[in-house]
């Protein structure tokens, strides 16, 4: 199954796939659907704005009938949520206008599109691009996710992006070993757990 996929550019056409991936692993990595009332809640704030406003650092892992996880970035946090705000974030907002959450998981997805989080300055200062990557299940543990990485550090490399930082869910302190062995190291622990790496 996984012998013959491939790490390719996202496209357009995989904007749905990028919406399922992130939803499908949106629980600490395993399947978060019972968790959202609108099944697209995930994907509209950590997958497929990247796709939209940062082709150029987006992409996915390809099976041989689709994607099957990805890897998105931004190589400026700051000006990415600038673009957010004016390009993203206020189509995403009509669209879930009329949405009644009904779970715990709604009404935080909710308060991150109506009030989008900023980072901590010092941070983004010496980590300025930061990554999203899901697998679905089965391809996780299974050494792609040291690909995508991979994949994205160079594209990122090309652009001299000095440093980049990834949140890491506290409930989900189990990728933290995965990261490290990429390379990435704690700098800081607000409420998510923050990595980074220079470059």
């Amino acid at each position: 199954m996984a012998e013959n996929a491939v790490i390719r550019p996202a496209t357009e056409a995989d904007r749905p796939a990028l919406y399922e991936i992130c939803l499908r692993t949106a629980d600490n990595g395993s399947d978060g659907s019972h968790l959202y009332s609108d099944h697209r809640l995930p994907g509209f704030i950590w997958a497929v704005p990247y796709q939209v406003l940062a082709p150029d650092f987006a992409f996915v892992l390809d099976a041989g009938r689709g994607a099957v996880g990805y890897v998105v970035a931004a190589l400026d946090t700051n000006a990415f949520a600038d673009r957010l705000d004016s390009e993203w974030w206020p189509q995403v907002r009509l669209e879930v206008a009329d949405l009644t959450p009904s779970k715990a998981s709604d009404e935080r997805a909710l308060s991150l599109i109506r009030r989008p989080e900023r980072k901590d300055t010092a941070m983004i200062a010496d980590y300025p691009a930061h990554l999203h990557i899901n697998l679905l299940p089965p391809f996780q543990s299974s050494g792609w996710g040291r690909r995508l990485v991979e994949t994205e550090l160079a594209a990122l490399r090309t652009k001299g992006v000095p440093g980049l930082h990834l949140g890491v869910s506290a409930g989900n302190a189990k990728v933290l070993g995965f990261y490290e062995k990429l390379g990435f190291r704690e700098i800081a622990r607000p409420a998510s757990i923050y990595m980074g790496m220079r470059l």
